[in-house]
């Protein structure tokens, strides 16, 4: 029998995402606890969320609102529902001046009452196109510090990802689990529904060197430059006679990049023929996912460039990314740069 005298052991010393969270914040010298608050105003949102996500069948949540969002996006009501809560929050924070969202075509302002110091770009719910279906969907956001002198404005949204100072997602799947980091690693954190808490279970994640899967939708083949179509080729059929990667492609980024965040590998969203300029949000997607990748010993690029190290010039702005283990993406760059170097000749 434990001390608590239950039949059952119960961990009396939990390590919650609030609890880890303030000891981090206490590692900073002059930290105020405003990110700490900002973080848990993002988590009763992402409660909230997983709590519709579980209903979404029985209250009709998967059914189309009849309104496409700002990409062209058909809206389903669960959408406008974590996009609602991801807003509310955040501005009931008292830590945020500026927002964008995937599914709002201008920044989202803060009243002056409520305005604080933080800017944050989120996707309330990723791959809501599989809701129905019953898919693992998720959310993403990034969290960056107001630049501009004044009022938070959509200058202060216009930062790289190298200049975020948190990053994570949620991911709603078998269990709702959070992945985060806040520059010094990344820790995983499982909501427990018994006591209502997201309860520390993957400490200090890293990405393996080089893994055994890629993830891309291979139905945009036609669509493709040479280079993706000659690296996938060569995924399929190594030119060292090795055994061939394995495709895995879910069409929710949170469910891909999980994965390639647990077992390694490669997830690509190439640009092509189609999007020429890529398809992924530069803000709310990518960097974000580059920033808990390249904390867990990953790497992310956009083909030409680290995906951190890119200047944004639009809230919406759109970017390739090709992610994942470290190997892996310098297979691919590799072969980029050989056709870029064979199309100069």
């Amino acid at each position: 029998m434990s001390a608590t005298g239950l039949d059952a052991e119960v961990d009396v010393d939990t390590m919650t995402l609030t609890r880890y969270v303030l000891n981090e914040q206490r590692k900073v010298k002059g930290a105020t606890g405003s990110l700490t608050m900002l973080l848990n105003s993002l988590l009763t949102a992402i409660k909230a969320i997983s709590t519709a996500v579980r209903r979404a069948g029985f209250a009709k949540l998967g059914t189309a609102v009849g309104v496409a969002n700002v990409q062209g996006e058909d809206q389903k009501k669960l959408d406008v529902l974590a996009n609602d809560l991801f807003i509310n929050m955040l501005k009931s924070s008292f830590e945020v001046g500026v927002m964008v969202s995937e599914e709002n075509e201008q920044c989202i302002e803060v009243t002056a009452a409520e305005r604080g110091k933080y800017v944050v770009a989120f996707d309330p719910l990723d791959g809501s196109s599989n809701i129905d279906c019953l898919v693992s969907i998720g959310s993403i956001f990034g969290i960056w510090k107001k630049i501009c002198e004044g009022p938070a404005c959509e200058a202060d949204l216009l930062q790289s990802g190298r200049e975020q100072v948190a990053a994570g997602y949620a991911l709603y799947g078998s269990a709702t689990m959070i992945v985060l980091s806040t520059g010094q690693g990344v820790n995983g954190f499982t909501l427990d529904p018994a006591v209502g808490e997201f309860v520390l279970t993957d400490p200090n994640m890293t990405i393996p060197k080089r893994g055994k899967i890629f993830s891309i939708n291979e139905g945009y083949t036609q669509y493709w430059d040479e280079s993706t179509t000659k690296y996938i080729e060569e995924c399929k059929r190594p030119k060292d006679g090795g055994a061939p990667l394995g495709a895995r492609y879910v069409g929710s980024m949170v469910a891909d990049m999980h994965r390639t965040l647990k077992y390694g590998g490669i997830f690509l969203y190439p640009a092509s023929t189609k999007s020429p300029k890529g398809k992924l949000r530069l803000l709310y997607e990518c960097c974000p996912m580059a920033y808990i990748i390249e904390q867990a010993g990953g790497k992310a690029s956009s083909g030409v460039k680290p995906i951190l190290d890119i200047q944004p010039t639009d809230i919406h702005q759109r970017a390739p990314i090709f992610i994942g283990s470290v190997e892996n993406v310098d297979d691919y760059l590799r072969i980029r740069d050989e056709c870029n170097k064979a199309e100069k000749k």
